[in-house]
């Protein structure tokens, strides 16, 4: 399978993180990382918006996807802030700020950069190869050599 690079700017609106997953799993249909990707991607988008510049009128996030046979890595580039965004431990009590608990959880690695100006938090997930070894008819079961 051939490496392939997709992209596209979305609106800094929390109604614009629904159009980042489909954008997500249109891409990704069929590839057996599809629900965690469009879970990073969903905890990602939110957080651009929430916790950076994206929020102003008329601010944006950018997602990205880098697909290869054996990896597909996810970015969500944001219009940067004040703070940067760090990953907070289980035992801290906040109602939110565990966006990046789930895609340590998620992805097989993960991380940020840029600065206050924009910043991309990026997440990578490892797929499994699949078996394509043809199968062979078992004796018995209908196959014949005729």
């Amino acid at each position: 399978m051939a490496a392939w690079r997709m992209s596209r700017s979305f609106l800094g609106s929390p109604l614009s993180v629904t159009e980042a997953r489909r954008f997500v799993t249109t891409f990704l249909i069929g590839w057996p990382v599809v629900e965690a990707a469009e879970l990073i991607v969903s905890e990602l988008a939110t957080n651009a918006i929430r916790h950076s510049a994206t929020n102003r009128f008329g601010g944006r996030f950018h997602v990205m996807i880098h697909a290869q046979h054996d990896r597909v890595w996810l970015g969500v580039t944001d219009e940067g802030g004040s703070r940067s965004p760090r990953m907070l431990s289980p035992d801290e009590q906040q109602e939110s700020g565990r966006g990046l608990l789930l895609v340590g959880a998620l992805a097989d690695s993960y991380g940020v950069r840029g600065d206050g100006n924009g910043r991309t938090v990026w997440a990578m997930l490892l797929v499994e190869p699949v078996a394509t070894t043809p199968a062979t008819p078992r004796a018995g079961s209908g196959a014949s050599s005729a």
